[in-house]
């Protein structure tokens, strides 16, 4: 489970202990070559490799972007504090619970925003906000677990997109490394982007 010889941006053991790696037991197609294995319960597992690449491909992509012209959107409650977080430290934009239809592509309405780039929590849930971006043209980031489509989404980021822990870690992390990356400091601990249950 855990290759030897890659160096991981966190221990791969903290990766586990939060279950990013803990599928449903749905598996899409889409989502095949992100697999590692199925176990005896019918849960898929996702490759915390595949995983690990994928954030750093995330951080380089969104520092291509002004902060203020990246928009997370998450309806799923136990995203709504780690998105917040996440915009508050990384400086984004974001949308939490309902995402407004016309949002992306009607300027007359008052939420009408113009993002370069578009990160959602959950492609099944967030997919008002796919439609639209990719309507327009805006790339798309997407956290996508074993049965989720991969359809419009430009970057999947393969994890648990439904955990509250796995959900705190992955935003911590890629917040934690854009930051890194700009030589800024980042004093955030994981519990911090965590929701209360």
């Amino acid at each position: 489970m855990i290759e030897t010889g890659y160096e991981y941006l966190i221990p791969p053991e903290e990766y586990l202990a939060a279950g990013v790696h803990i599928g449903t037991q749905v598996k899409t197609g889409d989502m095949r070559e992100f697999i590692f294995k199925v176990r005896q319960d019918g849960l898929y597992i996702l490759d915390i490799k595949k995983l690990d690449e994928r954030i750093r491909a995330c951080v380089k992509l969104l520092l291509r972007y002004e902060p203020s012209k990246i928009l997370l959107v998450a309806a799923r409650q136990y995203a709504h504090k780690p998105v917040k977080m996440f915009s508050e430290v990384v400086g984004t934009k974001y949308i939490i619970d309902r995402f407004v239809p016309g949002t992306l592509t009607n300027p007359n309405l008052k939420e009408y925003i113009e993002p370069d780039i578009v990160f959602v929590n959950d492609p099944a849930i967030d997919k008002q906000a796919i439609a639209e971006a990719t309507k327009v043209g805006i790339p798309v980031i997407a956290l996508c677990d074993t049965n989720n489509s991969t359809a419009d989404i430009d970057l999947v980021i393969p994890t648990n997109n439904k955990g509250r822990k796995a959900l705190a870690l992955i935003y911590w992390l890629i917040a934690r490394e854009i930051k890194k990356a700009k030589g800024e400091p980042f004093t955030y601990s994981i519990e911090d982007f965590e929701a209360e249950i």
